[in-house]
């Protein structure tokens, strides 16, 4: 009989200490699984972090980027109404910003003073992205900043702010801004 009581005793001890083992063993691996979640959340801390500064980032540079579009679309609107098929026969000024051959001359030599190769052709007024092209590299050559000195010396050329005429056209293109 004491056979039989220690044999009793010993299956449930072991039996005890096997369901021991398995918490044991639970336990191990939600501790693992854990300290993977958590390198889980601080990978996603890290990509939020980082996305909240080129969210940043991006808001400041969006910020003149789209004044800088909105200046193009009040240009553009003055020039042509914004029709790229615009022709103003007395000046041979054609397109979405009514480029005259004369503007075409002083794009292409800022680009060979710049050793570019890429030249444009005077049929290339009548792309509106090759005229946006031109414009920009005009306003960059020249560091034209504000909106009044990009607005007033597209239309009087690089002296444009020292042209009193070009006041009229910037007050113009700027009563078309969305500020």
């Amino acid at each position: 009989m004491k056979l039989l009581q220690f044999t009793i005793i010993l299956t449930i001890i072991t039996i005890l200490f096997g369901k021991i083992l398995n918490k044991i063993d639970t336990i191990n691996q939600l501790e693992q699984e854990l300290e993977y979640k958590q390198s889980q959340i601080d990978s996603l801390q890290y990509a939020n972090d980082s996305l909240v500064e080129q969210y940043q980032l991006f808001d400041y540079i969006v910020k003149p980027v789209n004044y800088m579009i909105n200046l193009m679309d009040a240009i553009m609107e003055v020039e042509s109404s914004n029709n790229d098929s615009a022709y103003n026969a007395s000046e041979d000024a054609v397109g979405c910003l009514q480029i005259r051959k004369c503007m075409v001359d002083d794009v292409n030599r800022i680009l060979k003073r710049k050793r570019i190769t890429y030249r444009y052709s005077y049929n290339d007024r009548w792309s509106r992205d090759k005229s946006i092209q031109m414009f920009d590299i005009y306003c960059k050559y020249y560091r034209l900043n504000t909106a009044e000195e990009i607005a007033r010396c597209w239309n009087g050329g690089p002296r444009g702010m020292q042209n009193e005429m070009t006041v009229g056209y910037w007050e113009r293109v700027s009563g078309k801004l969305d500020i």
